[in-house]
Protein backbone atom coordinates (compact mmCIF):
# COMPACT_ATOMS: atom_id res chain seq x y z
CA UNK A 1 0.00 0.00 0.00
CA UNK A 2 1.11 3.59 -0.81
CA UNK A 3 2.09 5.57 2.33
CA UNK A 4 3.40 8.16 1.03
CA UNK A 5 3.50 10.57 -2.07
CA UNK A 6 6.37 13.26 -2.59
CA UNK A 7 5.82 15.62 -5.96
CA UNK A 8 8.01 18.70 -7.22
CA UNK A 9 6.34 21.21 -8.45
CA UNK A 10 7.27 23.17 -11.49
CA UNK A 11 7.80 21.33 -14.60
CA UNK A 12 5.90 18.68 -12.54
CA UNK A 13 2.34 19.72 -11.40
CA UNK A 14 2.46 23.18 -12.70
CA UNK A 15 3.96 25.33 -15.87
CA UNK A 16 7.30 26.58 -14.34
CA UNK A 17 7.03 29.49 -12.67
CA UNK A 18 2.88 29.19 -12.04
CA UNK A 19 1.33 28.98 -9.00
CA UNK A 20 -2.32 27.56 -10.11
CA UNK A 21 -3.15 24.05 -9.67
CA UNK A 22 -5.65 22.17 -11.16
CA UNK A 23 -8.26 22.62 -7.45
CA UNK A 24 -9.32 18.76 -8.20
CA UNK A 25 -5.85 18.01 -6.98
CA UNK A 26 -6.80 19.33 -3.81
CA UNK A 27 -9.34 17.25 -3.37
CA UNK A 28 -7.68 14.06 -4.47
CA UNK A 29 -5.04 14.91 -1.89
CA UNK A 30 -7.39 15.02 0.73
CA UNK A 31 -9.42 11.93 -0.37
CA UNK A 32 -5.45 9.80 -0.54
CA UNK A 33 -4.84 11.24 3.18
CA UNK A 34 -8.02 10.03 4.17
CA UNK A 35 -7.22 6.79 2.76
CA UNK A 36 -3.62 7.14 5.05
CA UNK A 37 -1.33 8.75 2.27
CA UNK A 38 0.71 11.49 3.30
CA UNK A 39 1.16 13.71 0.71
CA UNK A 40 4.17 16.24 0.44
CA UNK A 41 5.68 18.65 -1.72
CA UNK A 42 9.45 18.60 -2.63
CA UNK A 43 10.91 21.71 -4.74
CA UNK A 44 13.91 23.93 -4.76
CA UNK A 45 11.16 26.85 -3.59
CA UNK A 46 11.04 28.40 -0.34
CA UNK A 47 8.45 27.13 1.74
CA UNK A 48 6.58 30.38 2.03
CA UNK A 49 5.89 30.03 -2.33
CA UNK A 50 4.65 26.02 -0.92
CA UNK A 51 1.45 27.52 0.98
CA UNK A 52 0.54 29.47 -1.06
CA UNK A 53 0.32 27.16 -3.83
CA UNK A 54 -1.08 24.65 -1.61
CA UNK A 55 -3.16 27.33 0.01
CA UNK A 56 -6.19 25.26 0.45
CA UNK A 57 -4.17 22.05 2.05
CA UNK A 58 -1.39 23.71 3.26
CA UNK A 59 -1.93 22.55 6.77
CA UNK A 60 -2.41 18.72 5.72
CA UNK A 61 1.03 18.42 3.93
CA UNK A 62 4.55 17.95 4.43
CA UNK A 63 7.05 20.95 2.94
CA UNK A 64 10.46 19.63 1.30
CA UNK A 65 11.50 23.32 0.64
CA UNK A 66 14.99 24.67 -0.75
CA UNK A 67 15.69 21.21 -2.50
CA UNK A 68 15.52 19.68 0.95
CA UNK A 69 17.47 21.85 3.28
CA UNK A 70 14.12 22.35 4.71
CA UNK A 71 11.26 19.64 5.96
CA UNK A 72 8.65 21.18 7.47
CA UNK A 73 4.26 21.07 7.70
CA UNK A 74 2.01 24.07 8.67
CA UNK A 75 3.73 26.49 10.96
CA UNK A 76 6.53 24.07 12.11
CA UNK A 77 10.00 23.92 10.84
CA UNK A 78 10.80 19.88 11.67
CA UNK A 79 14.71 19.98 10.27
CA UNK A 80 16.92 22.93 9.09
CA UNK A 81 20.34 21.77 7.27
CA UNK A 82 22.60 24.91 7.44
CA UNK A 83 25.59 25.76 5.41
CA UNK A 84 28.88 28.02 6.94
CA UNK A 85 27.82 31.48 6.52
CA UNK A 86 31.06 32.34 5.25
CA UNK A 87 31.06 29.75 2.58
CA UNK A 88 27.93 30.83 1.46
CA UNK A 89 29.23 34.63 0.92
CA UNK A 90 31.94 33.29 -0.75
CA UNK A 91 30.19 31.66 -3.65
CA UNK A 92 27.67 34.44 -3.44
CA UNK A 93 30.55 37.00 -4.35
CA UNK A 94 31.31 34.12 -7.34
CA UNK A 95 28.07 34.18 -8.31
CA UNK A 96 28.50 37.89 -9.10
CA UNK A 97 31.46 37.90 -11.01
CA UNK A 98 29.78 35.55 -13.37
CA UNK A 99 27.61 38.32 -13.88
CA UNK A 100 24.86 36.43 -12.43
CA UNK A 101 22.06 37.33 -9.75
CA UNK A 102 22.77 35.79 -6.66
CA UNK A 103 20.03 35.01 -3.98
CA UNK A 104 20.35 33.83 -0.14
CA UNK A 105 17.89 31.77 1.86
CA UNK A 106 17.64 32.23 4.93
CA UNK A 107 15.00 29.43 6.86
CA UNK A 108 12.47 32.16 6.27
CA UNK A 109 12.95 34.74 4.29
CA UNK A 110 15.74 35.18 1.31
CA UNK A 111 18.01 37.82 0.43
CA UNK A 112 18.26 39.77 -2.79
CA UNK A 113 20.19 43.36 -3.50
CA UNK A 114 18.50 46.60 -3.98
CA UNK A 115 19.53 46.19 -7.50
CA UNK A 116 18.21 43.26 -8.29
CA UNK A 117 14.66 44.76 -8.02
CA UNK A 118 13.33 42.75 -11.61
CA UNK A 119 14.12 39.72 -9.79
CA UNK A 120 12.77 40.43 -6.62
CA UNK A 121 9.77 41.85 -8.61
CA UNK A 122 9.79 38.26 -10.13
CA UNK A 123 9.94 36.33 -7.26
CA UNK A 124 7.39 37.84 -5.17
CA UNK A 125 4.85 38.38 -7.32
CA UNK A 126 5.33 35.19 -9.64
CA UNK A 127 6.56 32.67 -6.98
CA UNK A 128 5.18 34.26 -4.04
CA UNK A 129 8.23 34.29 -1.98
CA UNK A 130 9.07 36.21 0.93
CA UNK A 131 11.72 38.55 0.11
CA UNK A 132 14.05 40.74 1.86
CA UNK A 133 15.95 43.63 -0.30
CA UNK A 134 19.36 44.76 1.18
CA UNK A 135 22.21 47.40 -0.09
CA UNK A 136 24.81 44.80 0.51
CA UNK A 137 24.08 41.07 0.76
CA UNK A 138 27.71 40.49 1.78
CA UNK A 139 26.29 42.09 5.15
CA UNK A 140 23.58 39.62 5.29
CA UNK A 141 23.88 37.58 8.85
CA UNK A 142 22.66 34.27 8.95
CA UNK A 143 21.56 31.36 9.53
CA UNK A 144 21.77 30.35 5.81
CA UNK A 145 19.99 27.15 4.14
CA UNK A 146 21.14 27.81 0.17
CA UNK A 147 22.15 30.48 -2.06
CA UNK A 148 20.84 30.13 -5.88
CA UNK A 149 22.34 31.63 -9.02
CA UNK A 150 19.78 33.12 -11.14
CA UNK A 151 21.05 33.34 -15.31
CA UNK A 152 18.68 34.07 -18.15
CA UNK A 153 19.22 31.11 -20.00
CA UNK A 154 21.81 28.26 -20.23
CA UNK A 155 22.88 28.02 -16.54
CA UNK A 156 24.26 24.32 -16.82
CA UNK A 157 27.26 25.56 -19.17
CA UNK A 158 27.28 29.12 -17.39
CA UNK A 159 28.61 27.40 -14.41
CA UNK A 160 30.42 24.42 -15.21
CA UNK A 161 33.84 25.75 -14.25
CA UNK A 162 32.39 27.17 -10.78
CA UNK A 163 30.61 23.91 -9.63
CA UNK A 164 33.65 21.92 -10.20
CA UNK A 165 35.67 24.21 -8.36
CA UNK A 166 32.79 24.13 -5.34
CA UNK A 167 31.96 20.42 -5.82
CA UNK A 168 34.05 18.80 -2.55
CA UNK A 169 32.29 21.90 0.09
CA UNK A 170 28.69 22.36 -1.68
CA UNK A 171 25.91 20.41 -2.68
CA UNK A 172 24.92 21.92 -6.42
CA UNK A 173 21.76 21.37 -7.98
CA UNK A 174 20.73 22.71 -11.60
CA UNK A 175 16.81 23.07 -11.49
CA UNK A 176 16.04 24.53 -15.23
CA UNK A 177 17.84 26.43 -17.61
CA UNK A 178 17.69 29.03 -14.94
CA UNK A 179 18.47 28.58 -11.40
CA UNK A 180 22.01 26.99 -9.90
CA UNK A 181 21.04 26.05 -6.18
CA UNK A 182 23.98 25.13 -3.21
CA UNK A 183 22.97 23.60 -0.45
CA UNK A 184 25.24 21.85 2.18
CA UNK A 185 26.64 18.73 1.28
CA UNK A 186 24.71 15.79 1.60
CA UNK A 187 21.74 17.92 0.82
CA UNK A 188 19.15 17.22 -1.87
CA UNK A 189 15.58 16.03 -1.93
CA UNK A 190 16.01 12.33 -1.94
CA UNK A 191 18.01 12.22 1.63
CA UNK A 192 14.91 14.94 2.67
CA UNK A 193 12.36 11.88 1.68
CA UNK A 194 14.26 9.40 3.38
CA UNK A 195 14.46 11.93 6.52
CA UNK A 196 10.41 11.70 6.24
CA UNK A 197 10.11 7.90 5.77
CA UNK A 198 12.35 6.96 8.39
CA UNK A 199 9.99 9.62 10.77
CA UNK A 200 6.89 8.36 9.54
CA UNK A 201 7.93 4.60 9.55
CA UNK A 202 7.27 4.43 5.93
CA UNK A 203 9.05 2.40 3.36
CA UNK A 204 10.56 3.11 0.07
CA UNK A 205 8.43 0.01 -1.54
CA UNK A 206 5.33 2.63 0.33
CA UNK A 207 6.86 5.58 -1.25
CA UNK A 208 5.72 7.43 -5.01
CA UNK A 209 7.58 10.07 -6.25
CA UNK A 210 7.30 12.37 -9.27
CA UNK A 211 9.59 14.85 -10.90
CA UNK A 212 11.06 16.66 -14.27
CA UNK A 213 14.84 17.70 -13.11
CA UNK A 214 18.08 17.14 -12.27
CA UNK A 215 17.40 17.81 -8.52
CA UNK A 216 14.49 15.49 -8.60
CA UNK A 217 17.10 12.30 -9.44
CA UNK A 218 17.70 11.23 -5.50
CA UNK A 219 13.89 10.94 -5.29
CA UNK A 220 14.10 8.54 -7.81
CA UNK A 221 16.15 6.06 -5.43
CA UNK A 222 13.90 7.17 -2.66
CA UNK A 223 10.82 5.23 -3.59
CA UNK A 224 10.17 1.86 -6.06
CA UNK A 225 7.09 4.08 -7.31
CA UNK A 226 9.32 6.39 -9.05
CA UNK A 227 7.26 8.56 -11.58
CA UNK A 228 8.73 10.75 -14.54
CA UNK A 229 6.17 13.18 -16.01
CA UNK A 230 6.43 12.84 -20.11
CA UNK A 231 7.95 16.13 -20.13
CA UNK A 232 10.71 15.02 -17.51
CA UNK A 233 14.58 15.42 -18.75
CA UNK A 234 16.17 12.22 -20.29
CA UNK A 235 18.20 11.64 -17.72
CA UNK A 236 14.82 11.68 -15.11
CA UNK A 237 13.17 9.21 -17.24
CA UNK A 238 16.23 6.99 -17.16
CA UNK A 239 15.87 6.68 -13.36
CA UNK A 240 12.25 6.63 -12.78
CA UNK A 241 10.71 3.07 -12.95
CA UNK A 242 7.54 4.42 -14.64
CA UNK A 243 6.25 7.69 -17.07
CA UNK A 244 3.65 9.56 -15.93
CA UNK A 245 1.76 11.84 -18.68
CA UNK A 246 3.18 15.61 -19.29
CA UNK A 247 2.78 18.52 -16.69
CA UNK A 248 0.19 20.50 -18.75
CA UNK A 249 -1.61 17.16 -18.72
CA UNK A 250 -1.97 17.04 -15.38
CA UNK A 251 0.25 13.60 -15.29
CA UNK A 252 0.64 13.30 -11.92
CA UNK A 253 -3.04 14.21 -10.99
CA UNK A 254 -4.05 11.27 -13.59
CA UNK A 255 -2.16 8.74 -11.52
CA UNK A 256 -3.03 9.83 -8.01
CA UNK A 257 -6.69 9.84 -9.07
CA UNK A 258 -6.11 5.79 -10.10
CA UNK A 259 -5.24 5.63 -5.94
CA UNK A 260 -8.74 6.62 -4.61
CA UNK A 261 -10.97 3.65 -3.46
CA UNK A 262 -14.53 5.10 -3.71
Amino acid sequence: MIKLIVSDIDGTILKDGGNELNPELFDVILKLRKQGMQFAAATGRQWVSIERVFDPVKEKIFYLSDNGAYVGLHGRNLYLNTVDSQLILEMTREIRELGLTPMISGPDVVYLDERDQEVSDWMVNGYKYRVEQVKDLMQVQGPFIKVSAYCPANVDSVTKELRAKYQDRLKIAISGDMWMDCMALGVNKGAAVRLLQESLGISQKETMVFGDQMNDIEMMGQAYYSFAVGNARPEVKAAARFQADRNVEDGVLKVLKLLIQE
